[in-house]
C-alpha cells in the first residue's frame, strides 16, 4: 500500500485534514499499513486533488490559521475500491530481535532469555491486534447479513 491509497482509505471514512490523516496513520487504526510523513501526505493529497479524486475546502478557525479539509470524490472512492482488488504485497518486517537471535551464542543466558521473553510478549500483542480486527470484521459481516 502506498500513501496515496492510505489517504483515500482515511478519506473514505470521512473528511480529514492532512494533520488528521497523519495522526490516524501513526496512532490510529491506519497505523499498521504504511509509514506516512507530512512530507508524503501533502504531496499525495495535492496529486489526488489534481486527479479529481479528492476535493478540499478552507475552514476558518478562531484564533488560528484556516485549515484545509479534504473529502473523497466518487472517482476517488472508485480508485480506492479498485486498489483493494490488487494483489497484496508481502509484509515487510524488520526486527532488531533477529540480530540478537543471530548472535545468541555471544550473549549471557539471562539476557538472551529476557530478549526472547520480550519478543514473545510483543508478538503475542501483535497477534491479539490481528485477532481483534478479525472479530470486528466478522461482527460487521454479521451485521451486514442481518440488514
Amino acid at each position: 500500500m502506498n500513501v496515496r491509497t492510505l489517504c483515500l482509505a482515511i478519506l473514505n471514512a470521512g473528511e480529514s485534514t492532512g494533520y488528521e490523516i497523519r495522526k490516524l496513520s501513526t496512532d490510529g487504526i491506519y497505523s499498521h499499513f504504511v509509514d506516512a510523513s507530512y512530507g508524503s501526505i501533502y504531496p499525495a493529497l495535492t496529486r489526488l486533488e489534481a486527479d479529481g479524486m479528492v476535493t478540499s475546502r478552507e475552514e476558518s478557525q478562531a484564533g488560528k490559521p484556516s485549515r484545509k479539509v479534504y473529502s473523497i470524490t466518487d472517482l476517488g472512492r472508485m480508485e480506492f475500491l479498485q486498489s483493494l482488488t490488487k494483489p497484496v504485497q508481502r509484509d515487510i518486517f524488520k526486527s532488531e530481535f533477529m540480530l540478537v537471535a543471530i548472535y545468541a551464542e555471544l550473549m549471557e543466558p539471562a539476557v538472551l532469555t529476557a530478549a526472547i521473553d520480550a519478543q514473545l510478549e510483543f508478538l503475542t500483542g501483535e497477534l491479539a491486534v490481528i485477532d481483534s480486527a478479525q472479530k470486528d470484521f466478522e461482527s460487521e459481516c454479521a451485521d451486514w447479513v442481518g440488514d
